[in-house]
């Protein structure tokens, strides 16, 4: 009968090499796009420095085929990661991201393979392996406190996607129960806060799931849509007194507009006024008479400017000077 361990060993394999797939969305986009856009790399290089060493470790461990096969796999998949970040990444990112990568993937590794190879025999080259693989498994599992500690913020689960914390909790687990079953504690223990963090994220996602997200995003983002609404209404106010200013000004330039009654100083000008609504062949007739009759010539001895102006205009199209100059004429 095979060993409980290598079924658990199977089913860890499984999950784990899911959760080292699921950035294969992510770099979809990036080659897509031909741009790495915001996504972060450094998870990316610790991932790698990580699974490499788990590999170096479960080639020294007895029975460790398990453990290289799946850290095998995390250790491609990242280096293929790390290698399309690179090729997509701005001229400056690169740059950074390369030196990072000679000196924790090359250099790093290279030493800890140098010094356990040619310094440490035995138990204690495992154990130091250990420890170190076991410190930066921790490391990644309780990278995600970030994101719990926004879901408590926010009170919004946006942040925390369900399916990683789920397959967390699995990982973290299921290893754990491998851990036990091959007495192996440098496993067991980062396995075990493991899946006590992913017990922990989805706890939250059930407090919260429910829970609606702030129209803000938060405290700052609502302050900020306030102070925006204010300015928004102080400016509305000061166009509003701008409109009401305006439309003073084009009553009043309307008012200025319209023709003034001018004083009687001779009584042929009530004649005038009456013809601001003759036709032009009565006014035609009137001038006539104003001309050619010397009785009437006492009536018509002086005219102001502005009645010359006003009967030129009936004259020229049958229209008073209110209407042929607009208010916005006046200014």
């Amino acid at each position: 009968m095979a060993d409980p361990s290598f079924f658990v060993g199977i089913v860890g394999n499984v999950i784990s090499i899911l959760v080292f797939a699921s950035p294969i969305a992510t770099f979809r986009r990036i080659v897509r796009s031909k741009s790495t856009e915001e996504f972060r790399w450094l998870p990316y290089v610790t991932t790698l420095l990580s699974t490499s060493l788990w590999t170096f470790y479960g080639l020294h461990k007895p029975g460790g085929l398990l453990i290289v096969t799946v850290n095998g796999s995390g250790a491609a998949l990242e280096a293929i990661y790390v290698t399309l970040y690179l090729a997509y990444a701005p001229r400056e990112t690169k740059a950074k991201m390369v030196k990072v990568v000679l000196a924790v993937n090359v250099g790093a590794l290279a030493a800890v393979v140098a010094v356990a190879l040619v310094a440490l025999h035995g138990g204690v080259r495992l154990f130091v392996v250990g420890v170190l693989c076991a410190a930066l498994t921790i490391g990644m599992y309780a990278a995600p406190m970030a994101a719990m500690r926004t879901v408590v913020k926010t009170r919004s689960v946006e942040y925390m996607p369900f399916s990683l914390s789920f397959f967390l909790f699995l990982n973290g687990g299921v290893w754990s129960v491998y851990s036990l079953l091959v007495k192996d504690y440098f496993i067991g223990i980062p396995n075990a806060i493991g899946f006590a963090l992913g017990t922990a994220q989805l706890a939250l996602y059930m407090a919260y799931r429910r829970t609606k997200k702030p129209a803000g995003k938060g405290g700052d983002d609502d302050e900020d849509d306030e102070e925006a609404q204010g300015v928004a209404r102080l400016m509305g106010h000061q166009v509003e007194m701008a409109q009401q200013r305006r439309d003073q000004q084009l009553r009043k330039g309307l008012s200025l507009s319209l023709p003034k009654p001018a004083a009687p100083l001779h009584g042929g000008l009530d004649r005038i006024i009456k013809s601001f609504s003759t036709t032009p062949v009565e006014l035609h007739s009137i001038l006539h008479q104003h001309h050619g009759g010397h009785h009437h010539h006492h009536r018509f001895d002086t005219v102001p400017d502005d009645d010359d102006e006003a009967v030129a205009a009936v004259a020229a199209g049958g229209t008073t000077p209110a209407t042929t100059a607009g208010p916005g004429d006046r200014h």
